[in-house]
């Protein structure tokens, strides 16, 4: 009783929105289903760690010695000392992608580059708010419509707003279906949205879907040595895939592994969600940010598949460069079902589904070449 009773003096009014913020995400992740892995996680997370006297941020043990709680040790071992967990996501992440669709038609590359414009528009606003250059590059990340990035290079540049980040990111990857068709819809006319599209996948044999990931990761390693540990771990998972004689350990990585990282990712974000660091004007700016920088992903996208129409004989559906933001494989689905909501004969998911794993690719390099460039300034 008397524990209950100091527990609900020390309470901030800080904490009881923070409690509101856990039960919305969980709600979001159960009832809407929207990245329930991870919401939900983030969500109990930020009740814990806004408890009065959280056992699971600081520990008195036996003798009066203080240690750190179970989820302030799994931050500074798996987050902050190592970047450990959002890089080890990024090998089950490879291991479920297959490059097929875009080995097949090479040219949804483009649209990969060409949806992370929302990433710099984002960054310089954030600029024009106020934001250092740190913070506001670790803010223009969520444009890269990758949690795991978003994570690594908040961290790597020391931002102060983790969690916030963190929050906007993953958020805004399940609201996808939500945000998407708006933007779409707001730059294009519904006979472009109708626009069939031919495929005639080309052959792509074995010994190129195994150098893929390993001419990839040299490429990068000179061209952005900074995404070396993104690119190369997605790329060894997807290794891992292709190969053919690891079929066991690629299921592993494609489930357990990534199962148990996002569970323990989650959950460990929390520690950034403390309410005297979350509840803040800065978090509130920033979610607005993210979500300018995920319709300027998709709006960066259509308009560079627009402007190659206006060379091109056979047009290309615009909707297909908005799949090149990395939230695969929900973006290119989205699509789908736009192309299908405007006429239900068009059938346009495996162009969609190279340009959105063409992205997964363009966003972690795009995050490495952020870090580069804003190490260099500071």
């Amino acid at each position: 009783m008397e524990f209950l009773l100091d527990g609900i003096l020390n309470l901030e009014w800080q904490q009881v929105v923070m409690y509101v913020i856990g039960i919305a995400l969980i709600w979001l992740a159960i009832k809407k289903e929207y990245e329930p892995s991870l919401l939900l996680p983030m969500g109990f997370g930020a009740i814990l760690v806004n408890l009065p006297f959280s056992g699971v941020l600081d520990q008195v043990l036996q003798g009066g010695v203080e240690s750190h709680g179970i989820i302030q040790w799994l931050f500074d071992v798996g987050i902050d000392a190592s970047e450990a967990m959002p890089i080890l996501l990024f090998i089950g992440i490879g291991a479920m992608i297959d490059f097929g669709p875009l080995l097949s038609k090479p040219s949804m590359f483009l649209f990969g580059a060409g949806a992370q414009f929302g990433i710099f528009a984002a960054i310089l606003l954030a600029v024009v708010l106020g934001f250092d250059l740190k913070d506001a590059a670790s803010i223009g990340i969520i444009g890269a419509a990758d949690g795991p990035t978003s994570i690594l290079v908040s961290q790597i540049l020391n931002s102060k707003y983790i969690g916030a980040i963190a929050v906007a990111a993953y958020s805004y990857m399940a609201l996808v279906p939500i945000v998407q068709p708006m933007a779409i819809k707001l730059v294009t006319t519904k006979k472009e949205r109708r626009i069939h599209m031919d495929y005639n996948p080309q052959s792509v044999s074995k010994s190129m879907r195994i150098a893929f990931p390993i001419v990839v990761t040299v490429i990068v390693g000179f061209v952005s040595p900074q995404s070396v540990a993104l690119v190369g771990f997605l790329m060894f998972g997807n290794l891992i895939r292709e190969c053919g004689v690891l079929e066991t350990m690629s299921n592993t990585a494609q489930d357990q592994l990534s199962n148990l990282v996002t569970l323990l990712l989650g959950i460990t974000i929390s520690f950034s969600m403390r309410a005297d660091q979350f509840v803040t004007v800065e978090t509130i700016m920033i979610m607005a940010i993210g979500l300018f920088a995920f319709v300027m992903d998709t709006i960066g996208g259509v308009l560079l598949a627009k402007f190659m129409n206006l060379f091109l004989k056979k047009k290309i559906n615009p909707m297909i460069g908005g799949a090149g933001i990395s939230a695969f494989p929900m973006s290119s689905r989205v699509i789908q079902k736009l192309a299908m909501e405007e006429d239900p004969s068009n059938i346009i998911i495996m162009h969609a589904a190279g340009a959105n794993v063409s992205g997964q690719i363009a966003s972690v390099v795009a995050g490495g070449l952020v870090i580069n460039l804003v190490t260099q300034l500071l």
